[in-house]
C-alpha cells in the first residue's frame, strides 16, 4: 500500500513552501524515563512488500522513492512503534526544551534530532499533537546561538557536529514557516559560520576553524547548507563544489569512504554519510554513488551481519536509509522493509531505543527519523 493520499497532499504543500532544491554525526547522551501508559494508535493495515533477496543484482534507478512508494511501506507495526517512540521522547523533555537527564542533555545535536523526529510526524512549533515539544526544542536551539553564529550549548564536545544538526533543524523549521525572524537570523549566521570554517581541503572538522576535516562532520554541514538553501538562504556555490570534491577524494576503491583524506579503511557508517552528502549536494546519478550504494549492500544490509554492522548503528542507518530512499527503485524496495522491521524489533516496551555509547534520547530520535521516512514530511529528504 502506498502512503495515504492525505500524506501525499501534505508533502506537496510542504514542498511548495521551500525554494527549489540545489544543494544539500553524532555526539550526545541522555538517560531515559518511563513512557506514559497510553494505548497506541496503529496505522492503517498494509500488504507486506515483496522483498528481493540480497543475492539478486540491483539495477540503478533514477526514480527516488519520493514519488514512487513501494507496496507495504507503512504497516500497523510501524504506526504502533512510532507512536510509542514519540510519546517516550516527549516524556523525557525537560522544561528548557532539552531531552534526558545526564551531562549531555543540553547538547544541541540531540535537541535538534529530537525536534526533527517530531517534525517527521508532521508537527511544527505550536502546531500538531507535539507542537509544544517542537517549539520548546526550537527555543533552546535559538537560545544557543552565539555572537559568532555557532549553535552550541554547555558541555559540547566537537561543536561542529551539534552545529550542523542544529542548523539543519533551523532550516527545516524556517522552510515551513518563513515568518519567524528569530529563526532566520540564527540560520543566516549559522550558515555564514559554516562557510567561513571550511578548510582548504573542502571539508569541516570538530571545531569552527579551517584546519583539518573529516567525512563525518562534513556531511553534517552539507545537509545544513542544503536545508538552508531550500529555505531560501543564500549559500555559496563554491563552498558546495569544494565540499563535493572533498567527499569524492575520500572514497576508496571498494566504493566505501575513509574517515579523512589520508589513506585509511572504509567503514559502512561513514560510507553511508559519504553517499548521502553527494545526494544533498545535488548529485543523484554518479559512479561514486553507485559504488557507494553497492558497498553498503555488501557491508551494512539490515540483519546481514556484515563486519562491524553494529558499530555506530543508528548514525549509520540514519544516513543509509536516506541514501536508499533517494536512490529509489529496487534499492529502496529491498532496503526499506529490512531496516524498518529491524529497527522496530530493537525498541523497548517503554518506547525507547538504546545506544550504550550515546544514550536513549539520541538513539530514539535517530530511530524515529529512520522509521518515518515514508511519511515524506521533511523537505530535506526530497530531491
Amino acid at each position: 500500500m502506498s502512503a495515504p493520499s492525505c500524506c501525499r497532499r501534505r508533502v506537496r504543500v510542504i514542498a511548495t513552501s521551500v525554494a527549489s532544491v540545489w544543494i544539500t554525526c553524532a555526539s550526545a547522551m541522555a538517560q531515559s524515563e518511563p513512557a506514559p501508559s497510553v494505548p497506541p494508535t496503529p496505522a492503517p493495515p498494509a500488504e507486506p512488500a515483496s522483498i528481493p533477496t540480497t543475492d539478486e543484482p540491483i539495477e540503478a534507478s533514477s526514480k527516488s522513492a519520493q514519488n514512487n512508494p513501494i507496496q507495504g511501506e507503512i504497516t500497523p507495526e510501524l504506526g504502533d512503534s512510532v507512536d510509542r517512540g514519540l510519546r517516550y521522547l516527549a516524556s523525557i523533555q525537560n522544561p528548557d526544551g532539552t531531552f534526558g537527564r545526564n551531562r549531555y542533555s543540553r547538547n544541541v545535536a540531540v535537541v535538534a534530532l529530537a525536534g526533527l523526529a517530531f517534525m517527521a510526524d508532521g508537527n511544527l512549533p505550536d502546531r500538531g499533537r507535539y507542537g509544544e515539544v517542537v517549539r520548546k526544542a526550537l527555543d533552546f536551539v535559538i537560545a544557543s546561538s552565539t555572537e559568532t553564529g555557532l549553535l552550541v550549548a554547555e558541555g559540547s564536545h566537537g561543536p561542529m557536529y551539534g552545529h550542523g544538526f542544529a542548523c539543519l533543524f533551523l532550516g527545516e523549521v524556517y522552510g515551513m514557516n518563513p515568518d519567524d525572524e528569530r529563526v532566520r537570523d540564527a540560520l543566516v549566521r549559522a550558515v555564514q559560520l559554516i562557510q567561513n570554517s571550511q578548510n582548504n581541503e573542502g571539508g569541516w572538522r570538530y571545531n569552527p576553524v579551517p584546519n583539518d576535516a573529516d567525512v563525518s562532520v562534513t556531511i553534517c554541514e552539507i545537509m545544513a547548507l542544503r536545508s538552508a538553501r531550500n529555505a531560501g538562504i543564500k549559500v555559496s556555490r563554491e563552498t558546495i563544489d569544494r565540499a563535493v570534491q572533498y567527499v569524492r577524494d575520500c572514497q576508496n576503491a571498494d566504493g566505501g569512504f575513509r574517515y579523512m583524506l589520508q589513506p585509511g579503511q572504509s567503514a559502512w557508517p561513514r560510507s553511508a554519510a559519504g553517499v548521502a552528502s553527494l545526494n544533498y549536494a545535488g548529485i543523484y546519478k554518479d559512479d561514486a554513488i553507485d559504488r557507494g550504494l553497492e558497498y553498503l549492500n555488501r557491508n551494512a544490509f539490515p540483519d546481514g551481519g556484515g563486519p562491524g554492522s553494529q558499530t555506530h548503528y543508528f548514525y549509520g542507518h540514519y544516513y543509509a536509509v536516506q541514501a536508499m530512499y533517494l536512490a529509489g527503485g529496487e534499492r529502496w524496495a529491498r532496503w526499506w522493509p529490512a531496516i524498518r522491521d529491524e529497527v522496530i524489533a530493537r525498541q523497548s516496551e517503554g518506547g525507547a531505543w538504546s545506544d550504550f555509547q550515546f544514550g536513549q534520547a539520541y538513539s530514539t530520535s535517530m530511530a524515529l527519523i529512520i522509521l518515518q521516512m515514508p511519511k515524506r514530511y521533511l523537505p530535506i529528504f526530497q530531491k
